[in-house]
């Protein structure tokens, strides 16, 4: 066993959305995905198992957590401990280089992270597909950050056959995301709730499977001939049907705010003068604004103005997981 380890990974924007599940234990979604992974946000995790410790410590962003913070990070070291075959406590650190919970996947790149940490530092030694799978029991949406680009996630039909894997790499297309942080704080409703809600309430939760379905071919069509305009509408519509079933849900939740709203309506304007770029967003207020790099620094000016130089990050294609020792 190496006992320690140290893994970035880093956050995706999903383009075609999981927003569902079939199994919550195995977090198995009701639909493939498709997501773009972005160079900008990462996480960077440690873990040290150590024979002497009693307890899992583990500190987040210089900070101590309790057993109850802790636990949704210390149930997924019981499933690594469980596959190597070890009993070992460990000291995971973890730094986030990205707001957590506000809709920008830090949960993604976390327990991508943890799992290529983790299972490095007890010995296992899993191929891509074997660590995509891990990652996904500790959030669905990390089993996309483990590869870099463009990631599809094949919803699967158990355990086995749920596991993401790279549709293009992140040298494949030159392509900006603009991330506009509107609001940086946690959101009310957490992804996991908000989709489970979705799902059981929305009586159009049916039809958005169905047309996830279609997206996702034509969203790899659009990608294998660098079709801009064809991704970025079926990003767009994609994302706002994801947050209609969160409209049509009961009770009915929003995860919009005002300044979400605002940047909708910039994007469309910007299209209109015939800048093309387009929007999307996950389960959060932050908008993310797709663009080619001609019209980059248009959009970034007219952006900045509107909300701000702080609040506006521009990312690009970003790569899978890397391990720093």
């Amino acid at each position: 066993m190496n006992n320690y380890a140290k893994a970035r990974a880093h956050t995706n924007i999903a383009l075609v959305k999981y927003w569902g599940k079939i199994n919550s234990a195995l977090k198995l979604p009701t639909t493939s995905s498709l997501s773009l992974t972005l160079d900008q946000f990462y996480t960077d995790t440690s873990v040290q198992f150590n024979e002497t410790l009693t307890n899992d410590q583990v500190t987040f962003n210089e900070r101590r957590l309790n057993e109850r913070s802790a636990r949704r990070i210390t149930d997924f070291l019981d499933l690594v401990r469980n596959q190597a075959g070890i009993t070992t406590k460990a000291v995971v650190q973890t730094t986030n280089n990205v707001p957590t919970a506000a809709g920008l996947a830090s949960s993604a790149s976390g327990f991508a992270a943890l799992a290529a940490a983790a299972s490095k530092a007890s010995g296992l030694r899993l191929n891509h597909r074997e660590l995509s799978r891990m990652a996904r029991r500790g959030s669905g949406s990390a089993t996309r950050s483990i590869d870099g680009g463009f990631v599809e996630w094949h919803k699967g039909i158990g355990d086995r056959t749920s596991f993401a894997t790279q549709v293009a790499p992140a040298d494949y297309w030159d392509l900006n995301v603009i991330a506009i942080l509107v609001n940086q704080q946690p959101k009310k409703m957490s992804s996991s709730e908000g989709m489970q809600l979705s799902q059981t309430t929305s009586p159009y939760y049916h039809e958005w499977e169905k047309l996830c379905q279609r997206d996702l071919k034509k969203l790899k069509i659009a990608i294998k001939n660098h079709n801009f305009n064809d991704l970025g509408n079926i990003a767009e519509e994609n994302a706002m049907r994801m947050h209609a079933l969160t409209l049509s849900a009961a009770p009915d939740f929003c995860y919009f705010d005002a300044d979400s709203l605002k940047a909708m309506r910039i994007v469309h304007q910007l299209r209109e003068s015939g800048i093309p770029c387009y929007f999307t967003m996950d389960a959060g207020p932050n908008v993310k604004v797709l663009v080619e790099p001609e019209h980059r620094e248009s959009v970034v000016s007219t952006l900045q103005t509107a909300f701000g130089p702080d609040n506006i990050v521009v990312a690009a294609p970003g790569p899978g997981v890397q391990y720093l020792t």
